[in-house]
């Protein structure tokens, strides 16, 4: 009798394996967007009123503090999972950042977003960075992964 070792697939290994048309996609996704922009840049008018001008920016705090929070309880709990939701949580400070400078209006209001893209938000999103490429640590009892 011959033992056999069980044939394991490798962790690193994705279940389904990337598509080659996936890159291709997101590439072409990408190069798409140049002349769009373009059209944009020149149809767009200068201003707008928008809707639901308050649900937008409420919503957009709403997934900020999720994130926030949901990093930070992450992070306590030493869950590698952290990683990816600071890496989501940054970018939306980045946009949060993008958007409150670029939208808003002359004189002490774009002051006041200045400063807190400064002082608050980019930092904020550095530091989501810095937890999002971190490398996770190997404590005792715990196997490569």
């Amino acid at each position: 009798m011959t033992l056999v070792a069980p044939r394991c697939r490798d962790r690193r290994t994705p279940l389904l394996p990337v598509l080659p048309t996936l890159p291709t996609l997101l590439t072409g996704a990408a190069l798409a967007l140049l002349p769009w922009m373009a059209v944009l840049a020149v149809t767009l008018p200068p201003t707008a009123e928008v809707a639901h001008w308050s649900a937008a920016w409420i919503g957009l705090d709403v997934l900020l503090a999720a994130g926030l929070g949901g990093t930070g309880v992450l992070l306590r709990r030493r869950d590698p999972r952290a990683a990816p939701l600071a890496a989501a949580t940054g970018a939306l400070l980045l946009v949060d950042a993008w958007f409150d400078v670029t939208l808003s209006a002359p004189g002490t209001g774009q002051t006041t977003a200045l400063v807190l893209a400064v002082c608050a938000e980019l930092p904020l999103a550095a530091a989501c960075a810095a937890v999002a490429l971190r490398r996770p640590r190997q404590g005792k009892g715990q196997g490569l992964s």
